[in-house]
């Protein structure tokens, strides 16, 4: 198991700010990084449907020979993630809004959270809040259409930009001094957001977490390294478009896998 490559499965390329911070930390670790853009976006998807799916591709990469998978998906976290570990028998990294760490950061007592309405909406990260940020003020900020616009025009782009601009106005108005990336298309557009906060707020984002998570997690089941480095991406839509995304968002040309698990 120790060769083999650790899955990493999103929605569609917002993942890749995760898969960055893992091969940043792990860079003896092969991998496969899955986008399920066929089904995109998942934040439109009933939750019936999402947890249904998640454990089917959970499923096909363990047949696929996956030592280890990240769920890098925040909105697939909130509706699949416990299905998913009841499903299947290898180390899990999911990920989840930080809301924790923000407690711990804010000086205010005002935390700003992007994400998308199917993560906001969701049990587990009402939990969340309930169990980490009693007596403290969260701004759930749905971003509808945000992750996609990101993917599709760029960050850069004038319909990124707008949507910035109606998003992140209700944080920056209420005072927040910690603002939580909840989506793993957010880092791309991370520095658009701190331009419009006050000077000073800071800006949550998951990868790294989630590196140190993943490599605690190898190391305790006796599975860390054994790769070289290696880098498979796959979708279940088309790989020429995905191709043209990942160059734009990853600085990276890359043969692009069509698999459906």
């Amino acid at each position: 198991m120790t060769s083999h490559p650790i899955a990493v499965f999103d929605s569609g390329l917002g993942g890749l700010t995760v898969l960055r911070a893992l091969r940043e930390r792990l860079p003896q670790e092969d991998f496969f990084y899955f986008a399920d853009t066929r089904f995109l976006p998942y934040g439109d998807r009933p939750e019936t449907f999402l947890r249904e799916r998640g454990v089917l591709i959970a499923e096909a990469l363990v047949k696929r020979g996956a030592k280890a998978l990240v769920i890098a998906c925040n909105t697939a976290t909130a509706a699949a993630a416990e299905a998913i570990r009841a499903a299947v028998d290898l180390p899990i990294v999911a990920l989840e809004p930080g809301v924790k760490p923000a407690v711990g950061l804010t000086n205010s007592g005002v935390i700003g959270v992007l994400a998308t309405t199917r993560t906001l909406e969701s049990e587990r990260f009402q939990r969340l809040v309930g169990n980490h940020a009693n007596g403290y003020r969260v701004l759930a900020q749905a971003c509808p259409g945000l992750a996609e616009a990101i993917e599709a025009q760029g960050p850069d782009s004038a319909e990124v930009s707008a949507l910035l601009d109606a998003f992140v106005a209700p944080l920056a108005a209420a005072l927040a001094d910690v603002v939580v990336l909840g989506c793993t298309h957010y880092p791309w557009v991370a520095e658009a957001i701190a331009r419009r906060m006050p000077a000073g707020t800071v800006l949550l984002d998951t990868g790294e977490p989630v590196a140190r998570q993943l490599e605690r997690l190898l190391a305790a089941g006796n599975i860390l390294g054994g790769g070289q480095g290696r880098l498979t991406v796959a979708t279940s839509g088309a790989p020429a478009s995905v191709a043209a995304t990942v160059n734009r968002l990853f600085g990276q040309k890359l043969k692009i896998e069509h698999w459906e698990p």
